[in-house]
């Protein structure tokens, strides 16, 4: 069976080590890249406010780098957010702010409903949270907070865009998925990799409706329903609440050996 790790390059290996070992033939094609934004007058005085911020929401490890970085940059140290409460989108974000001392709460399923359903977000006094992110991430969860009257501090840390080699790698695994009969099963960890999955195979529909999905959080899961109604086409795809590769291999062991 061939499975499509599409990972950031910086996050892929455990996955693909794993999987390899597991048995499986495994293809690299990570879908997001990302690059830092440059330190702005806006980032600025964003980190000024930190001063009366209750918690930091932290998405990746990249922005806990990037963010800290910039933290420096702005004169502000560590221990003058001693106040301050984190967030970390799963694990991995946990473990990268632990090298600076941080200890943070992380969710059970890590994705935006994952998190607000943390009871840390429960609180009655809760009234300014910052978003260390990247463009286009977790506006749900920022205007889920908006509507409730918390004020949210944005730090737009990063930009994420299809990786050049993925591009270029495409055909590759096109040509890889053809000699392929023992099924095929892609993991999608966020709606910007979706979107971008679906632009390289936009003239490939074939392609596309070859993989079953296993799609990180419900929310994604919808958004897939919805696209496959919208764009009447037909793939399947099942549901998973974490990224550890053996909750994968588990999931995976319940699929038809032939998709």
């Amino acid at each position: 069976m061939l499975f499509i790790n599409t990972r950031p390059v910086e996050r892929r290996d455990t996955l693909s080590k794993r999987m390899l070992a597991s048995g499986f033939d495994v293809f690299e094609l990570p879908l997001l890249a990302l690059s830092a934004l440059d330190y702005s007058k806006t980032l600025e005085k964003l980190y000024q406010k930190l001063s009366d911020t209750q918690l930091i929401v932290v998405v990746s490890p990249f922005a806990v780098e990037v963010g800290m970085r910039y933290l420096q940059k702005s004169g502000i140290s560590i221990q003058d957010l001693d106040h301050i409460k984190w967030v970390a989108v799963g694990q991995t974000t946990q473990k990268a702010l632990l090298t600076y001392g941080i200890e943070s709460h992380i969710p059970e399923v890590e994705t935006s409903e994952g998190m607000l359903d943390l009871d840390i977000f429960k609180q009655k006094k809760l009234e300014k949270v910052a978003f260390w992110r990247g463009e286009g991430g977790r506006q749900f969860m920022m205007q889920h907070l908006i509507d409730r009257g918390v004020e949210v501090l944005n730090f737009l840390l990063y930009q994420r865009h299809c990786p050049e080699s993925s591009v270029v790698d495409f055909p590759v695994l096109k040509s890889k998925i053809e000699q392929t009969h023992d099924g095929i099963v892609m993991c999608i960890t966020s709606e910007a990799s979706w979107n971008n999955w679906l632009k390289l195979c936009e003239n490939d529909l074939e392609l596309l409706q070859s993989c079953h999905y296993l799609v990180l959080g419900q929310r994604l899961y919808q958004i897939l329903q919805h696209d496959k109604k919208l764009k009447q086409i037909y793939f399947n795809f099942t549901q998973v609440d974490r990224l550890e590769p053996d909750i994968l291999i588990a999931e995976i062991a319940k699929l038809p050996r032939l998709l």
